[in-house]
């Protein structure tokens, strides 16, 4: 029954001429001897406010994200590294150029040297002194102004071994030559 009084109603709209008013979802049951003009200028403004709100759906899109890299690249400059990064020498190389501004020349003498002491391990312990993880820390206690996981964590460790080589050095290459002529560093 609803689809016949329907079917009436819009009978009754084409033959007094309102028809052409009704919304562009009736359009196709309507005779179009009223003249299409009305119905398109309703499909034309639904889809100028159609095309309206998907640019501004868009553009909160674009800021949304916008906002996330700006977060993201604010943690990595506090970190040094990219957030989810586990391996050691991944760290390392990210700090050293986001930190320092050393490139591969420098990561490649700073890998010479822990490669001697620690062989990358974060638990390396030297049994014949206190020195500690990967950059063999002497004694160890002394990382923990880096954070108090010093004993576990790369980064933690990794950002006071880097610090050392900076304030002690100057470069990692430096700090390499020194190792190579004095045996440690």
């Amino acid at each position: 029954m609803p689809g016949k009084f329907r079917t009436a109603i819009l009978a009754l709209a084409t033959a007094t001429g309102l028809a052409c008013g009704l919304p562009a979802y009736a359009a196709p049951i309507l005779d179009t001897s009223c003249g299409s003009t009305p119905a398109i200028t309703y499909t034309n403004e639904a889809a100028a406010y159609r095309a309206h709100l998907l640019s501004a759906e868009q553009a909160a899109i674009a800021q949304h994200v916008a906002s996330l890299e700006a977060q993201h690249q604010q943690k990595v400059k506090e970190l040094g590294y990219e957030p989810g990064t586990t391996d050691p020498r991944a760290i390392a190389s990210q700090m050293m150029l986001n930190w320092y501004g050393w490139g591969a020349e420098e990561f490649s003498c700073y890998d010479k040297i822990i490669t001697q002491e620690s062989r990358w391990q974060v638990s390396a312990d030297n049994p014949h002194s206190t020195a500690y993880g990967i950059p063999q820390a002497l004694p160890g206690k002394r990382m923990a102004a880096y954070g108090a996981d010093w004993r576990t964590n790369p980064a933690t460790q990794l950002a006071w071994g880097l610090n050392y080589v900076k304030t002690r050095y100057g470069t990692p290459c430096q700090a390499w030559s020194y190792k190579r002529a004095h045996g440690w560093y």
